[in-house]
């Protein structure tokens, strides 16, 4: 990555990091904490471990104990992939859904088996070096004395707490007092740092087969909840080989379905059909076709996503050349097409990347999905569940149909670049239905347009949405949203709010990394 264009045309307070270990996150602590790991004598999964397990106290506005996670780990020789994400309890059919339209946001009929701890037990035990216990010190501490929470996720945890004034648990864990902390006042949370020291102690094993899993599968029992200690204890992360289409040089790697990664490739596969790069960088016609690609993307997507085992046979051509040819041609350039396809909704994530100087590199997401998820906290446990059924389908004869032990359409995905075999990076865009678009957007900017890593996240983004309709962020110009408004683009200018969060760590020609981190959030990369 040093052969790019070391100039910053995007307004940013951020310059990248260049260092041979680096950590890079959406939260400044939570970055420090996987540096402390390094500097302890740790590799680049106990330093991601370490913020991962951090961001659940540091950030519970989109991560928690009870989140799903997924991974792409290079251990210096290949890549390695990881499905953390959780299956719907046994119990759960459709049925169960007779007389509604979709499945409900909050509750616990849109919670599935929380992953994360799963992931991070996993992960450590492949690759990490350090004692799993010691991964935890910084999430614990933090949670034990408290800290101040930073300015965008206190703005944020402010404003999403007001949805879960039904749920008193939630209320006494994020609302201690009854006043949700914003920005610089502090937190402390003794029951997550509580519950954070037994999956420590056990190595994850109280909280699928232990005391955690039994005053879970209790407290769903008493509440109307259909996860059992059986289910807990049956879930596994399970090694994936990652999918990956090439794209004008570079490689893009993804964890296959349940996530939504393949939207990306499939986008990049109808991309490498078009002069994109012919295109002056943020030009209309850059714009538009990076556009119109997407909506095909989600199109396909949406209709074939869903756990691997319900897959219908055809998906496996959607990475085929041919087909994303055809696919390619059905892009006017004159007119925004409005392709049938449905998106989740906005939701809220944290991704993160860690690299070390003997070569392995991590590229990890973990998510509560919208904001703090279901709304459903253990009492005495500071476990929040994510609410990632949300991802089902009611629809019959959908592949995605919500049913027993199935993986929903997941949106978390981290990312990972190669070229030639070698690695280049690994990244991530948080963000919900955001997350392939951003991966697309980033790419696009390296392999067509030479941006650094830092350029490319600072740019003004854009995000389809449904039909017609798509946002473009302030900053971008006058000129080209009357152009792409003239082609019928149904355009709305937003803040950076609506365009998730990236992080990036890239490779250098001669050893050492540099990293960037998106200014739409409060993290920082971090290295030494």
């Amino acid at each position: 990555m040093t052969d790019c264009d070391w100039s910053f045309p995007y307004p940013s307070q951020r310059m990248p990091v260049l260092a041979e270990n680096v950590v890079a996150t959406s939260q400044p602590l939570a970055a420090q904490a996987g540096l402390r790991m390094l500097l302890d004598g740790g590799n680049a999964v106990d330093a991601a471990l370490a913020a991962a397990i951090a961001l659940t106290v540091l950030e519970p506005t989109a991560n928690g104990i009870g989140s799903d996670a997924f991974a792409i780990v290079w251990d210096g020789d290949r890549l390695h992939g990881l499905n953390g994400s959780g299956r719907s309890p046994a119990a759960l059919t459709p049925e169960h859904f007779d007389g509604q339209e979709s499945v409900p946001q909050l509750g616990w009929d849109a919670v599935t088996v929380p992953g994360a701890v799963s992931t991070w037990t996993a992960l450590s035990e492949q690759f990490g070096r350090l004692p799993f216990e010691r991964l935890f010190e910084p999430a614990i501490r933090y949670a034990a004395d408290g800290y101040p929470v930073a300015p965008i996720n206190g703005t944020a945890w402010r404003n999403s707490a007001k949805s879960y004034a039904e749920f008193s648990p939630f209320l006494d864990t994020f609302c201690p007092g009854g006043t949700a902390p914003g920005p610089g006042e502090w937190f402390r949370s003794p029951d997550i740092a509580r519950t954070l020291g037994e999956i420590a102690e056990t190595n994850g094993e109280s909280f699928y087969r232990g005391e955690l899993a039994r005053r879970i599968a209790e407290y769903a029992a008493e509440t109307g909840g259909l996860i059992t200690q059986e289910d807990l204890g049956s879930h596994t992360a399970d090694p994936v080989e990652p999918i990956s289409i090439d794209y004008r040089g570079l490689t893009l790697h993804e964890v296959p379905p349940n996530g939504q990664g393949i939207a990306a490739l499939i986008a990049l596969g109808i991309l490498a059909n078009r002069p994109v790069g012919d295109c002056p960088v943020d030009s209309p016609d850059s714009l538009h076709l990076q556009i119109e690609a997407m909506k095909l993307a989600f199109a396909d997507a949406q209709r074939y996503v869903a756990d691997p085992d319900h897959m219908e046979p055809v998906a496996d051509g959607l990475l085929d050349p041919g087909y994303l040819l055809e696919r390619a041609e059905r892009i006017d350039m004159a007119r925004a097409g409005d392709p049938a396809f449905g998106l989740p909704g906005g939701s809220d994530t944290v991704y993160l990347a860690a690299a070390d100087a003997d070569g392995m590199m991590v590229s990890f997401i973990q998510s509560c999905f919208l904001s703090f998820g279901s709304g459903i906290v253990v009492p005495g446990t500071g476990i929040a569940f994510q609410n990632r059924g949300l991802g089902f389908t009611l629809e019959p004869g959908h592949p995605n149909r919500v049913g027993p032990s199935k993986r929903p359409y997941h949106t978390i995905i981290p990312g990972f670049i190669s070229s030639g075999g070698k690695p280049v990076a690994a990244f991530g865009v948080m963000g919900g239905s955001m997350q392939p678009q951003g991966h697309v957007q980033v790419v696009v900017r390296l392999a067509d347009y030479g941006q650094n890593p830092q350029a490319a996240i600072d740019a003004p983004r854009w995000r389809i949405k449904d039909g017609r309709q798509v946002l473009l962020e302030r900053g971008t110009s006058q000129d080209v949203i009357d152009d792409l408004r003239g082609r019928g683009h149904q355009v709305t200018v937003a803040g950076p709010g609506a365009f998730g969060g990236a992080q990036f760590i890239g490779t250098l020609a001669e050893g050492g990394y540099q990293a960037a981190s998106d200014p739409r959030k409060d993290g920082q990369a971090v290295g030494f």
